[in-house]
């Protein structure tokens, strides 16, 4: 029932927006609508979550053969299977891969399109596409063929930032090196929901060894590690973030200062968790959430820990005030299926109840949003 809380697997959006579907053009146009044709828009509707209009946006541009170059088709079916795999459509999204040639095909260079694109050269397909073709194959079942793509697409990755490295101020080299770490965090994340610990440990001290004070990567190597029964390495890791708080070192701005404070509290919330001590848990996630409300880990999981408290009415109101108060982070298909988990446990009428829940979350929920998970 809790929210796996040091995972860094993302929303498919958020992913989309630290991958770049429109990488590497996007720097050479005055307007982020020079560069696609509307793709300001497509962009409103998916941070919207209005999955169903991006379709029918996309099936319209491309009826209408509004699309001019090259790199705007691939932009557009970029888009198209991420709003099909959001809606869980993934047998459609996998089709749509079928459309393509193999990524490293000529049709793909910029250096084919000389009229297009004079002086450029390398690939058009953006990277953001390259990881949904991996990702995919899992949603149909294929696990296997998600980790051997995956893999794959890390020794790219890794070629890529050898190739950056060499060349000196290619200012690329930290989107790359982003990347990497993205990958790996994908890769880790299938490995640790099938209990692969050992995997994923070894995956994780190797980019560590080239990052050492990344304090996601090291809140991530201590949960796994707690996992993996070995509680008292996790707290050697989760003291080791702490240890980068003091020094202020923000690992090159990936947190800001409330966020890397939130985040040792939550680390310090799971080892009392572990040891049974929910009050002291409890009163880590309340400074979390009273230093930022949105903080929908830390929210969840001080309900559970009311919970097993035994206090499921303060619990179920803390999930309720969230829900009320900051719908647009709080509306997550966990922390809803914990929420009626406890009025199964706390009412009756618990059908009523859940009933009412639906019906709000139907009128305020995106598209992508498993109105299942109230199992009314």
């Amino acid at each position: 029932m809790e929210i796996e809380e040091q995972q860094q697997e993302q929303t498919l959006t958020s992913d989309l927006q630290n991958l770049s579907i429109t990488d590497p053009l996007s720097n050479q146009f005055g307007s982020i609508n020079d560069l696609c044709f509307e793709i300001s828009s497509l962009q409103d509707l998916a941070f919207r979550g209005s999955w169903r209009s991006i379709l029918d946006k996309i099936s319209r541009a491309r009826k209408l053969s509004l699309l001019q170059k090259p790199h705007e088709h691939l932009i557009y079916l970029c888009y198209n299977v991420l709003a099909l795999t959001k809606l869980r459509k993934f047998g459609d999204a996998s089709e749509e891969f079928d459309t393509l040639e193999d990524f490293d095909s000529a049709q793909y260079k910029y250096e084919s399109y000389p009229d297009h694109y004079p002086n450029r050269s390398g690939s058009m397909v953006p990277f953001a596409l390259r990881w949904l073709h991996a990702e995919i194959p899992l949603r149909l079942g294929k696990r296997e063929e998600t980790l051997d793509r995956l893999y794959l697409l890390l020794d790219f990755v890794r070629n890529k930032l050898k190739e950056k490295e060499l060349k000196t101020l290619d200012v690329s080299v930290d989107q790359w090196k982003k990347r990497e770490a993205f990958v790996i965090n994908s890769i880790s994340n299938h490995h640790l929901s099938n209990k692969e610990f050992g995997v994923c440990l070894t995956l994780l001290k190797d980019l560590l060894n080239s990052n050492s004070s990344d304090p996601l990567l090291l809140s991530k190597l201590g949960y796994i590690q707690m996992q993996f029964g070995d509680l008292e390495g996790s707290k050697v890791s989760f003291n080791r973030v702490e240890s980068l708080m003091k020094e202020g070192n923000y690992s090159g701005g990936l947190l800001d200062e409330k966020e890397f404070k939130n985040l040792i509290n939550r680390n310090k919330a799971l080892i009392y968790m572990v040891g049974k001590d929910y009050i002291s848990a409890v009163r880590e996630y309340d400074k979390c959430i009273e230093r930022a409300p949105s903080d929908v880990v830390a929210v969840n999981n001080k309900a559970l820990c009311l919970m097993y408290l035994r206090d499921l009415s303060d619990s179920i109101k803390v999930l309720e005030s969230s829900l009320e108060s900051i719908p647009t982070f709080a509306l997550n298909e966990t922390l809803v299926v914990n929420l009626c988990s406890m009025y199964e446990l706390a009412y009756v009428n618990h059908s009523e109840v859940k009933k009412t829940l639906s019906n709000w979350i139907a009128r305020v929920a995106p598209d992508d949003f498993d109105s299942s998970c109230t199992r009314v």
